[in-house]
């Protein structure tokens, strides 16, 4: 008998639950209808990005593999130079094309060509590439002589010390360009810096031949 009771007091309670729930329904029918919109239009929003970002990488690792493939066969297709050029124009790697074909007109010995597709990029986010350009237009000024600009394009990477670009390679540069522009002294103090702070690597231990070839000359 109790149990039939507690059965019957379960399933009032149910029954009146019920009852409650879609009298609040129906009280607040509208607002339930524009809140349930509002949450799938934003689902929908957030969806959309998210197919449009998916998109979007897509699209840029093709255009990173045409301008590594480009690149690589330039010295057999020289004409394929001006469609490198024009991936330069637009995206994230913009600044990658640019710096490809600045790196193929630097082997061509076309440096005026080079510092033009260097000139183009526009994008100054400190990144690996940004450090690359700066160190590919130093590289280019000391092959044409311009030694002071070299240097000074070199001291704006160290001023920055970035963490992902190879800081004994800028300082083996702008000893070079010392070098070069006749400053034995300056350039030997770098050389014998390079050659105490980075003992193991490959510019420390070219850094090691220049200190002996320096002050052998002495």
């Amino acid at each position: 008998m109790k149990r039939d009771i507690k059965k019957k007091l379960k399933e009032d309670e149910f029954v009146s639950g019920m009852n409650k729930f879609m009298h609040f329904v129906r009280t607040w029918e509208r607002e339930i209808l524009i809140a349930a919109a509002a949450a799938a239009a934003v689902l929908l929003l957030f969806l959309g990005f998210q197919f449009l970002k998916a998109q979007q990488v897509k699209k840029e690792s093709r255009t990173a593999g045409q301008i590594l493939e480009l690149r690589s066969g330039l010295a057999a297709k020289p004409e394929n130079a001006a469609q490198l050029e024009k991936l330069g124009g637009k995206g994230k790697f913009s600044r990658v094309s640019y710096i490809s074909l600045a790196t193929y007109w630097v082997e061509q010995g076309q440096l005026d060509k080079a510092q033009a597709a260097l000139a183009k990029i526009k994008d100054e986010t400190k990144d690996f590439f940004y450090y690359q350009a700066l160190d590919l237009s130093a590289q280019i000024a000391i092959l044409k002589g311009e030694y002071d600009k070299a240097i000074d394009l070199l001291k704006k990477i160290e001023a920055d010390k970035p963490k992902d670009y190879l800081l004994d390679a800028i300082l083996f540069r702008r000893a070079e360009a010392l070098e070069k522009k006749g400053d034995m002294a300056e350039a030997l103090k770098l050389y014998k810096t390079l050659q105490a702070d980075y003992a193991q690597s490959y510019f420390g231990y070219d850094a090691s031949l220049k200190v002996k070839k320096l002050e052998a000359a002495k």
